[in-house]
């Protein structure tokens, strides 16, 4: 691997333009030019050809693709990136015709989250993502690759120039998936402890740029990153929080979601998107003020569905609401989305939010008398810390206590129980 420095690069958007609807045609381009600005690129012109299926030889039609090669020249372009996947074959062909790097969406997408990752885990996982994408696009075109440079598409985590030697980088999948595997056995072992200790787990999930991280750092006060940008948290980040009740419960906040997600990105992250799965309760973080609400819906659910989280408790919550025009539009969404609207950035609605997840992780709440031996009261701080503590009463034989027990702490005060 050799360092690559960062640098903004002029940029062409090219793509086809299928029959679809004219709003959903409107927010898929303009999420693509957001795509290609969180990069890095700078966007000097945009090509879209009106067609349903893309040419095999050029992925634009002939004229199109002449057209293309022309504005390269014109813009002195840096590379050119397609709103749609392209195979190897295109990507060499546009490439020769152009004279500069080629690139699809998903090369986007993993470029972005490169630039992300932060942690171990991260780093190995986006890094591994990039090295399939590209070894059935290297050919035998290695060394002219090589020779286009650095910058978008061409740097894995880290800054670091992605390896393009066939043979090396066969190596470098292989080493990754043995050091992932290190990875994935620690973070077991920990979910393990997690679920000796019968600890609830409550997991963000959503579209990018929905609001988690805001809202995750309003219930928690973990104080991760949270900017107004696609993909801002990529390595996941959970946090114990001590509720009310002083029940112990923690709080996952996840990579964000996009429509047509990588394959190889859901492949890569599967370890670390498990944790999801596992979760007790999931939020479904939607942007209230977005206008392709539903389309950002069905792309969050389409990724829980191909990581096989169809049956467990999904919350939807309505965050941003603070953009929507009118008390009676709040309302018509909660009841249309069956959620709960809040806004993270003004810390409005978050405490009726928090009553909400007490109630549904209470299912596993058992409210108990307790009879204590005066040998046995130091357990009365760990009743204070650990439970909701209803009644005490000092008597002549003991301390009677209501309380409210979850699992394990009704399973190590057994003996004490004189009625559940």
């Amino acid at each position: 691997m050799f360092s690559s420095e960062k640098a903004s690069e002029k940029a062409i958007l090219i793509g086809i333009h299928p029959t679809r609807p004219q709003k959903e045609s409107i927010s898929f381009w303009s999420e693509f030019n957001e795509l290609a600005a969180t990069a890095g690129a700078i966007v000097v012109a945009t090509i879209i050809q009106p067609r349903d299926n893309p040419d095999p030889a050029l992925f634009l039609g002939t004229g199109k693709a002449e057209e293309l090669a022309g504005q390269v020249k014109e813009f002195k372009a840096d590379l050119v990136i397609a709103a749609q996947d392209l195979t190897p074959v295109q990507v060499r062909n546009l490439r020769d015709l152009v004279g500069v790097k080629v690139i699809d969406r998903t090369g986007l997408i993993l470029d972005i989250f490169a630039q992300r990752a932060q942690t171990r885990e991260g780093k190995l996982q986006v890094e591994l993502a990039q090295l399939n994408y590209l070894l059935p696009r290297i050919g035998d075109s290695a060394l002219r690759y090589s020779r286009l440079g650095g910058g978008i598409g061409t740097r894995g985590p880290g800054e670091t120039k992605l390896e393009v030697d066939r043979r090396h980088l066969r190596q470098r999948i292989a080493d990754l998936k043995r050091e992932l595997h290190e990875v994935e056995t620690h973070r077991m072992v920990q979910r393990q402890q997690r679920e000796k200790h019968q600890i609830p787990t409550v997991a963000l999930v959503g579209y990018t740029n929905a609001g988690k991280s805001t809202l995750f750092n309003r219930l928690t006060n973990a104080g991760v990153p949270a900017e107004d940008r696609l993909f801002d948290t990529l390595d996941p980040v959970s946090h114990l929080v001590k509720l009310a009740d002083n029940r112990e419960i923690i709080f996952l906040d996840t990579v964000g979601f996009i429509s047509e997600l990588p394959h190889q990105l859901v492949a890569a992250f599967r370890a670390t998107l498990e944790e999801t799965v596992r979760a007790t309760l999931l939020i479904h973080v939607m942007d209230a003020g977005s206008p392709n609400l539903f389309e950002q819906y069905t792309a969050v659910r389409a990724v829980l569905a191909e990581l096989k989280i169809t049956n467990q408790d999904i919350m939807n919550v309505l965050n941003k609401s603070d953009l929507l025009d009118s008390e009676n539009t709040i309302q018509r969404l909660t009841k249309e989305w069956d959620a709960i609207a809040v806004s993270a950035k003004f810390e409005q609605g978050l405490t009726e939010l928090g009553d909400v997840i007490q109630k549904k992780l209470a299912v596993s709440v058992k409210v108990c008398r307790l009879r204590l031996p005066f040998s046995e009261a130091g357990l009365l701080d760990l009743l204070h810390r650990k439970s909701r503590v209803l009644e005490e009463v000092f008597t002549a034989e003991g301390i009677d206590l209501l309380v409210e027990l979850d699992n394990p702490l009704h399973n190590k005060l057994q003996s004490f129980i004189v009625d559940n």
